[in-house]
């Protein structure tokens, strides 16, 4: 009796105990229940509509680059492409296969996007192809039923109508690298595109916009079922060039297959209205993706096409450089403009010689006929007197040995050498010989053919130090230009050498005679220049200089020329270089002269702002 109370009592024990622990447990969970759903509930709302409503970026059309009458250099056009979902692929392989029957699709291509159906998921869409012809597209539209998985769609492409034309200064877009990533979720978008170079790449922040959003719902596995609603971006802003597209449509034509570069600039204002580099690039091919045949055949052309010349080609500038030792000269006071110099057509100088370009000789040169017929005799003794510091801190007033700040990459400066130069780049001193080929622009002087205009501007307008830029100044671009300041120089020595410039092509011993232009109301005032880039030997003196006809293309002049027009109240300066093209009077004065007479035309028609004249300009002298 006693055993089985004991055995009564422990089970009412252990059942009050179960009893106990699931009424707490049943407690425990009710309390959880009602702090998940009542206290919690907002938050976890939120993360489920996080799980179920996706946030997606909308890239904003890219502005557009205009020409300073607004023509487009740069749009935005639309990109016919085709898509493939792969989930609704019976077999991936197949489709692409018989896609490629419609469309040009090589096994590369469909090797490429088999790679990419595997690293992403079967309901993604994957791009095979774009920029089809209107009529591909079609023929897909036509046959995508039979091409299951295959979706034809349309967006956006960058577009150059000038193709090559503009090439060097509007640049192109690409495929975002890792050093391009700022941050910005826009440039996380599969097959965004960010400029790479000219304007492109120098304004990318302000040509590619904001970016827009659509709310879109998916399911758990992340597929898309309905766009809940959607905020468009902002497009980017247009921006409008100085150039003037027809000007510089010509300026290509006219350099052709040259490799040569061509600046034409107002003097007054710095806009600069052409800026040719030949031969140019398909800057779609870019956009779209280079094959490897193309970069090869790129980078192997002895033209260097991918090189802007105009901005970061450096070339001695030979005679037209003698305006800047001729100006050094007076405003030093070493020289006065009617002392006489006589050329034998050499000069020597411990034991070594320095030719004339003459051989010989042209006898008493006074300043203004020596800068006439370039006689090189001149130049090596005033060069000697002034020295080579006092001609270079000239030269840099005239924008040669640094950079003018223009606003597209890869700018080059040039080289303006001094002793303290030399001395700190080969630890030796300066050499007197070393002046003198200084001061017909050759040994180490290099300059670009923009700073050759910059340099012709600021002659012509009466020593102000106008700067080059590309971009038209309007509140929206955020451009704010300043009056340019004047130079000291004196007024003297610039009026001379104006003067010098007038006689080379409009008297019939100048160097440029033979380019002048015959209507007066145009004529230009110009200095030529052919700068060596060869050695010639004592025997080859002795025997017969080589033609450069006679000589491989690599081992052939630079030619150079510079002007301004029109005579009676300039107005452009303009320069061109051509490399390895001979003589700067037969090679590059025509190509000045050309350019001169088309830019004149387009401002007596009243082409855009070109015949707009700046209140600034007038009283300058």
């Amino acid at each position: 009796m006693k055993r089985d109370l004991n055995t009564h009592r422990t089970f009412t024990r252990r059942a009050l105990l179960l009893g106990g622990a699931q009424a707490a447990l049943v407690t425990g969970l009710a309390a959880r229940m009602y702090y998940l759903q009542v206290i919690e509930s907002e938050q976890y709302k939120l993360l489920a509509d996080e799980n179920r409503i996706n946030l997606r970026l909308l890239p904003p059309p890219r502005g557009r680059v205009l020409d300073r009458t607004g023509v487009e250099l740069a749009n935005n056009q639309q990109n016919y492409r085709v898509v493939l979902i792969a989930e609704q692929a019976d077999n991936v392989a197949q489709t692409l296969e018989a896609l490629a029957e419609l469309i040009p699709l090589d096994a590369y291509e469909r090797a490429k996007v088999l790679r990419e159906v595997k690293r992403r998921r079967s309901f993604v869409p994957v791009t095979v192809a774009e920029n089809l012809t209107w009529e591909e597209f079609a023929r897909v539209n036509v046959y995508a039923p039979d091409l299951p998985g295959i979706q034809p769609d349309i967006g956006e492409t960058r577009a150059y109508p000038y193709g090559g034309k503009m090439a060097h200064v509007v640049g192109y877009v690409g495929a975002v690298s890792e050093r391009d990533l700022t941050g910005d979720p826009l440039l996380e978008l599969p097959g965004f595109r960010v400029g790479k170079s000219g304007i492109e790449r120098t304004r990318e922040e302000y040509l590619r916009g904001k970016a827009g959003v659509s709310r879109v719902e998916v399911n758990a596995f992340g597929r898309v079922i309905r766009e809940l609603n959607r905020r468009e971006g902002q497009p980017g802003e247009d921006l409008r060039l100085s150039l003037d597209a027809e000007l510089q449509n010509h300026m290509m034509d006219l350099l052709g297959d040259e490799s040569a570069s061509a600046v034409v600039m107002d003097i007054h204002s710095g806009e600069v209205l052409g800026l040719a580099s030949t031969p140019g690039f398909d800057p779609q091919a870019f956009n779209i993706g280079l094959t490897q045949q193309a970069w090869t055949d790129l980078t192997g052309d002895p033209r260097n096409p991918l090189m802007n010349k105009a901005i970061a080609g450096q070339y001695p500038p030979g005679s037209t450089f003698k305006m800047i030792v001729a100006m050094a000269a007076l405003d030093a006071g070493l020289v006065s403009p009617e002392q006489k110099i006589f050329c034998s057509g050499h000069v020597d100088l411990g034991n070594q010689r320095f030719h004339c370009w003459k051989r010989t000789g042209h006898g008493n040169m006074e300043m203004l006929d020596a800068i006439e017929q370039s006689c090189d005799v001149y130049f090596y003794d005033i060069a000697k007197r002034v020295g080579i510091d006092r001609i270079a801190e000239t030269a840099r007033h005239f924008g040669l040995g640094v950079e003018t700040g223009i606003e597209i990459p890869a700018e080059r400066k040039g080289l303006m050498p001094t002793r303290e130069w030399k001395k700190a780049r080969t630890g030796e001193a300066w050499q007197q010989g070393e002046t003198l080929v200084a001061g017909i622009g050759q040994g180490f002087v290099l300059i670009t053919p923009l700073q050759l205009a910059v340099m012709t501007a600021r002659i012509a307008n009466g020593g102000f130090a106008v700067k080059p830029r590309l971009i038209m100044d309007s509140p929206e671009s955020g451009e704010t230009v300043t009056e340019p300041e004047r130079m000291p120089i004196g007024r003297n020595a610039l009026q001379l050498v104006v003067e010098a410039m007038r006689r080379v092509s409009n008297v019939p011993t100048g160097t440029a005679f033979a380019a002048r232009i015959k209507d007066t109301s145009m004529a230009l005032s110009g200095k030529t220049g052919t700068s060596q880039v060869r050695r010639i030997t004592r025997a080859e003196r002795e025997n017969r200089v080589l033609r450069n006809d006679e000589l491989p293309w690599e081992q052939r002049d630079h030619a150079l020329f510079v002007a301004f027009a029109p005579t009676s109240a300039p107005r452009y300066a303009v320069s061109v270089v051509v490399e390895h093209g001979g003589s700067g009077s037969s090679a590059a004065a025509p190509l000045a002269r050309d350019i001169l007479i088309k830019v004149q035309e387009l401002e007596r028609a009243g082409r855009g702002s070109l015949a707009t004249v700046r209140p600034q300009a007038e009283g300058r002298g």
